[in-house]
């Protein structure tokens, strides 16, 4: 299997486990909804190693294409310093929040695209950025050629090591008698490069802590939306009762049991022609 194939499969696998033992909920068309404010962040906030990270590399008089913007967490730090930013996001709370801050904080050069990367017509930029988005991306050869393609200085993109959401799967077993299938992360990532020719560089922006929780209430509603559980499902309380085993107290905060931390690394590449 190649590389492309392997994560393709990973992400499909992953998707059919959710739909399978996930709990009937409504449909929604936007996952975002009711948590886009969770991602609002000062544009001028001071030691944040992602953001000094990125505009350690961006000069004054590029633009910028935004993969997956979300609120502009990172759009409006790079907009303050550079001369355009370009957001890409599906998301319709997210695109709204964007907007919001937009006119919030004052800054003008920041034009949104309410679209997904993949049906999104844009022309080129200096830098196209694509941060923690894709974990689920199940055609990665196609958007990974799109990056490409539509940057003329250097592509960024910033993925964790391993999937975002790792330290809640292995409450998957006790919860839903499955063990949680991996999404791929940055080390596939790296193999999909190498094998479309792609020299590339590394560094490790961030090490996160993992999350925690105020109280055995507040881990339970958000560990109920990771394992796709309905409030007052079976499998709801039995998440409840897992947590009775799993939690553990540290300067006052609830935390899962054998987190461990997730590093956020950038990894660049100048485009590649012969991919276009």
């Amino acid at each position: 299997m190649t590389a492309v194939d392997r994560w393709n499969y990973m992400v499909s696998e992953e998707h059919a486990q959710t739909e399978r033992l996930r709990d009937p909920s409504p449909p929604t068309s936007d996952h975002w909804h009711g948590l886009a404010d969770n991602f609002r962040m000062n544009p001028e906030r001071i030691g944040d190693p992602v953001v000094d990270g990125l505009l350690a590399r961006l000069q004054p008089n590029q633009v910028v294409i935004d993969v997956g913007a979300g609120a502009g967490r990172l759009t409006f730090p790079m907009a303050i310093q550079c001369s355009y930013v370009i957001a890409v996001e599906p998301s319709k709370s997210m695109s709204l929040a964007l907007l919001d801050e937009a006119n919030r904080y004052g800054i003008d050069n920041v034009e949104l695209i309410q679209n997904s990367w993949e049906s999104t017509k844009v022309g080129k930029a200096d830098v196209v950025l694509c941060a923690h988005v894709l974990y689920t991306c199940g055609d990665i050869k196609s958007f990974v050629r799109k990056l490409n393609s539509h940057a003329t200085s250097e592509v960024w993109v910033i993925l964790f090591n391993a999937p975002p959401q790792r330290n809640s799967y292995p409450l998957w077993g006790p919860v839903h008698g499955e063990e949680r299938l991996w999404l791929p992360a940055l080390p596939q990532f790296e193999e999909i490069l190498r094998e479309l020719g792609i020299q590339y560089d590394v560094r490790v922006l961030e090490s996160h802590q993992p999350g925690s929780f105020d109280n055995h209430a507040d881990a339970w509603s958000q560990l109920r939306r990771r394992l796709f559980l309905s409030e007052g499902s079976e499998k709801d309380y039995k998440l409840g009762r897992v947590l009775a085993d799993v939690l553990v107290e540290k300067s006052g905060q609830l935390h899962l049991l054998d987190a461990i931390p997730l590093k956020s690394v950038l990894v660049v590449w100048r485009p590649n022609r012969a991919l276009i």
